[in-house]
């Protein structure tokens, strides 16, 4: 014990604990252990438990959604903006995700996140999407449909499948470009 270590440190412990061991395994005890450090350590840089989740969301915001839209919008090509938000969705840590999901289901504050990280990517690929489609409509169901498999894959309780959910990413893609959405509007 006695290492020094950063803030973001604690953060990406306190996200591979959530992925490892979902939201009730998410501990001070646990994140202080892993990182060979005293709860003083932590009190260093944290008023209190409280705070560090709060700002553990926040940082997991970030990084899981903020940057990566700002990265995407950068791209002028729209096709490669869809393929890069399906790459970063392939590599996100599913399985905090997943335990970030269970939290927001009682804590309102993370809710509130969440409901705003859903937002902001269903959003991205709704932009990303309407320049390839050229179909509002149908841009609304692809960026629905991205965020149903995002969601599904993170919640479901059959084992993950990493190679799977690159073949339906692959297949999502295949449909962008292939104008299988087009029978959606005739349909309205």
């Amino acid at each position: 014990m006695g290492a020094v270590v950063t803030r973001e440190a604690y953060f990406e412990t306190g996200l591979a604990v959530l992925a490892d061991q979902g939201y009730g395994g998410l501990k001070l005890a646990e994140v202080c252990h892993r990182l060979g450090v005293t709860t003083g350590s932590f009190y260093h840089y944290f008023a209190n438990w409280s705070t560090y989740t709060r700002e553990l969301v926040d940082y997991w915001r970030q990084h899981a959604v903020t940057q990566i839209v700002e990265a995407v919008r950068a791209e002028d090509n729209p096709h490669r903006r869809v393929e890069i938000l399906i790459q970063e969705a392939l590599a996100l840590p599913h399985g905090a995700e997943a335990a970030i999901r269970v939290w927001s289901s009682i804590d309102p504050d993370v809710y509130a996140v969440q409901a705003a990280v859903d937002r902001q990517r269903y959003d991205i690929a709704r932009e990303s999407s309407l320049e390839v489609l050229g179909d509002a409509r149908q841009a609304e169901v692809f960026a629905a449909w991205c965020i149903y498999i995002l969601v599904g894959y993170e919640q479901a309780t059959i084992p993950a499948d990493p190679v799977g959910l690159s073949w339906i990413a692959a297949e999502i893609l295949h449909a962008l470009d292939s104008g299988r959405f087009s029978t959606l509007s005739d349909s309205h």
